[in-house]
């Protein structure tokens, strides 16, 4: 039994050995050469055009999409004050992030300058009604009107000679003519020739006059008035001595009759 084994194994490695001999002694197949001559060779006899870059041809690449290497923005004075206030705040308060307490920082700075635009503009609408208009309209005479319109309301209480004096002494003839005129209402109204009243206008008054001669003087001291008062100049001495006459004289004659 065991020599009949020992012959099956002998003839299978010899089988084995022989397949392996003939496989390694197998040549691969022949490849023929090919030979190509002149009259194989395609010769292109089409012309060529040559294309030409415009010179400034980059300017059209300039945009984000050709940008392929992304560089930081230096940053500036401004950049690194913000980056310190957002660390002042990270420290007094809890971000989540160090982005976030910029964002803050941010909108913090946002409110604050829109703060200030509001006060500025504030300050000019201030300015504005303080001067009524005159840079511009052009004309200062309504700011007279208002700032003494507590002296309107209470003109038979004052002493209209006194600031007649004072205001020559310094210089402000106009706010002399003016008190002359509320002299002459308060006066007028004294003697019952008009019934004194701070929403009337001169011609109120002027109607209310029964004598022509006094309506004629009057019609005459309301234009001297409105034209001293609410020109764009000032008068001169010639010119206020004779207003001032005028209103002297007129102030006698109403307390006289």
């Amino acid at each position: 039994m065991n020599k009949f084994f020992f012959v099956l194994s002998f003839l299978f490695y010899c089988s084995i050995s022989q397949a392996q001999d003939s496989s390694a002694t197998v040549d691969p197949p022949k490849v023929e050469s090919v030979k190509y001559t002149e009259k194989d060779i395609h010769v292109d006899s089409d012309t060529i055009e040559a294309k030409n870059f415009k010179q400034d041809f980059k300017k059209k690449y300039k945009d984000a999409d050709f940008v392929y290497e992304y560089k930081a923005p230096e940053k500036g004075a401004w950049d690194y004050f913000k980056e310190w206030l957002a660390s002042i705040f990270r420290r007094l308060f809890t971000f989540s992030n160090p982005e976030a307490s910029l964002n803050f920082v941010a909108i913090l700075l946002k409110t604050i300058a829109a703060l200030v635009i509001i006060f500025v503009i504030y300050l000019i609408v201030k300015a504005i009604i303080a001067k009524e208009g005159q840079w511009i309209f052009g004309k200062n005479a309504h700011k007279k009107t208002i700032y003494y319109s507590d002296i309107e309301k209470n003109i038979h209480l004052l002493d209209f000679e006194k600031l007649i004096k004072e205001s020559i002494a310094a210089g402000e003839k106009r706010i002399a003519v003016r008190y002359y005129y509320l002299w002459l209402l308060k006066v007028m109204a004294q003697n019952h020739y008009i019934e004194w009243d701070i929403e009337k206008t001169n011609s109120d008054y002027l109607y209310e006059l029964q004598k022509p001669a006094h309506r004629e003087e009057f019609m005459y001291l309301s234009y001297l008035y409105n034209h001293i008062w609410y020109g764009e100049f000032e008068i001169d001495e010639t010119t206020f001595i004779k207003a001032e006459n005028r209103f002297k004289k007129s102030l006698k004659t109403f307390s006289n009759e």
